[in-house]
């Protein structure tokens, strides 16, 4: 696997990060890849992103949840790579952390929507404590580049972790009169 094959060169990069705690944060995570079966890095990643709705690697997932308030959010990141003049990519959401760290890597105003999502960095990096993987250094590191979060974020972050990801029931219900589905039938011999 090439994540493996090029660890050397993960430590060097790492070893040259800013601040403190982000290098130390990509040490530990760096030091748990090392010493972990790659088949059970693959094992650890499914169960820590793919079966847990608070671990999503999607900015906007917990907050927003599958709702229409998400959609804008999606369409925000959107027009932000739009404006600094990159194409989003149709292969994954515009959210998706890896996507938007790319990102922050290429264009200033990658950053600026790192910054805009802090709350949201910080919900993942809380789940991701909470599940106790070693995958919350590798959030912890790029929190520790940032601004900590304002009062106003964490009352946000607050929020959504008492309640989780939000479901939207809006336009779900079915869409024939209550008469047909009674169970009965009914409401169809009229």
């Amino acid at each position: 696997m090439a994540l493996f094959e090029g660890l050397d060169r993960l430590d060097a990069a790492a070893s040259e990060t800013r601040p403190k705690a982000s290098r130390e944060a990509f040490a530990r995570f760096l030091g748990w890849l090392r010493a972990t079966e790659p088949t059970e890095v693959a094992q650890h990643y499914v169960e820590t992103f793919d079966l847990r709705r608070r671990c999503a690697l999607y900015l906007t997932y917990a907050r927003h949840g599958d709702t229409r308030k998400r959609g804008m959010a999606l369409l925000a990141f959107k027009t932000a790579y739009r404006v600094a003049g990159f194409a989003p990519s149709d292969d994954e959401l515009p959210d998706y952390l890896p996507l938007v760290l790319d990102f922050a890597a290429l264009a200033p105003d990658g950053e600026k929507l790192l910054r805009r999502h802090r709350a949201d960095l910080e919900l993942l990096r809380t789940a991701l404590h909470d599940a106790g993987t070693p995958y919350a250094d590798l959030v912890e590191a790029v929190c520790a580049r940032l601004p900590r979060p304002g009062r106003r974020d964490l009352a946000l972050v607050r929020r959504a972790r008492e309640q989780g990801p939000p479901e939207e029931e809006v336009g779900l219900a079915p869409f024939a009169p209550p008469e047909y589905l009674d169970g009965t039938g009914a409401g169809a011999r009229r």
